[in-house]
């Protein structure tokens, strides 16, 4: 079972209850030491005083703020501690929001809240009852390892949920980033009507079972292969995509492509492959996904057509 990662209590008005904070996501990301290539010598990071070059302990480290000019304010961990005693252990609720006002932007991590004990389960899940039934969730300020963070508190199924969330300080304008947003010329109406009606098509319910995380697995199955000695095979590169010349015509056949299941259909009704030009031919095997077609003579692109 997992430790909780911080212990406090939740505060609303006059109503306290101690609570226990657990992450609600796992990192399933494949880690790796470090090797000097060659050999069988770890690679490892250590902490090492610049002037003397001898490793410093970690109670024998203190903070420093750069000043500028090579100047620093030095801070104690204790310090840092004491000017925040009572945040550091509560998360008090400051008001209720409607749960979609809040914009996906400001979501960070999620967690689990759950009562330290037993004897404040009556008070945690009358808490929890009402921000289930109001759909509200809980605004609150609070520390987690040395950081303080906004966070939304609302009603799972049957436990608390608490999200941290960036401030709007953190967050970053496009324009800010980009410099320059693109100019973006309006679409023709029949254009617009297609590309919804693509949407439309490609709307499914929301099922995150059906996702995997693929570089992972693939990640796996190298290691396991170079363990057992086995010859590493690769996939071929995927073909880049064609240039978009007529973006309603794109349009049409990406939602003719979806309503016949992801194929479009091999050639147009009456027309048979002889009458194609070369470069019609060419484009028809690109999206059969025909392999080496650029070497290929004509007579040699209808035959693997006429394969596939």
């Amino acid at each position: 079972m997992a430790r909780p990662v911080w212990s406090g209590a939740l505060s609303l008005g006059l109503v306290t209850v101690p609570v226990e904070l657990y992450p609600a996501v796992a990192d399933h990301t494949i880690h790796f030491h470090q090797f000097e290539r060659g050999t069988s010598d770890r690679i490892r990071n250590r902490r090492v005083n610049e002037r003397t070059g001898e490793e410093v302990t970690q109670d024998e480290i203190v903070k420093g703020y750069d000043l500028g000019g090579g100047d620093h304010v030095l801070v104690e961990p204790d310090e840092l501690d004491e000017i925040a005693p009572e945040r550091s252990r509560r998360i008090d609720i400051e008001q209720f929001v409607e749960l979609d006002e809040i914009d996906p932007w400001f979501f960070d991590k999620t967690y689990w809240l759950k009562p330290a004990k037993e004897d404040f389960a009556k008070a945690y899940g009358l808490l929890l009852q009402a921000m289930d039934r109001s759909e509200k969730a809980g605004i609150a300020k609070f520390v987690l390892r040395g950081k303080e963070y906004l966070a939304a508190v609302r009603a799972g199924e049957d436990v608390m949920v608490l999200n941290t969330l960036h401030f709007v300080a953190d967050l970053r304008k496009p324009k800010d980033v980009m410099g320059t947003l693109p100019r973006l010329p309006k679409p023709r109406p029949k254009e617009l009507d297609m590309a919804l009606a693509l949407v439309d098509e490609m709307t499914a319910p929301w099922k995150p079972e059906d996702y995997r995380d693929e570089y992972s697995r693939r990640v796996e199955e190298l290691i396991k292969a170079k363990e057992a000695g086995k010859e590493i095979t690769h996939e071929e590169e995927p073909e880049p995509s064609a240039d978009v010349v007529d973006l309603f015509e794109a349009l049409s056949r990406s939602v003719k492509n979806r309503k016949s299941g992801g194929k479009e259909p091999q050639k147009k009704a009456g027309k048979k492959l002889a009458e194609l030009s070369k470069s019609d031919l060419d484009k028809l095997a690109r999206e059969q996904g025909v392999k080496g077609r650029s070497k290929m003579t004509r007579a040699e692109l209808e035959k693997a057509l006429k394969a596939s």
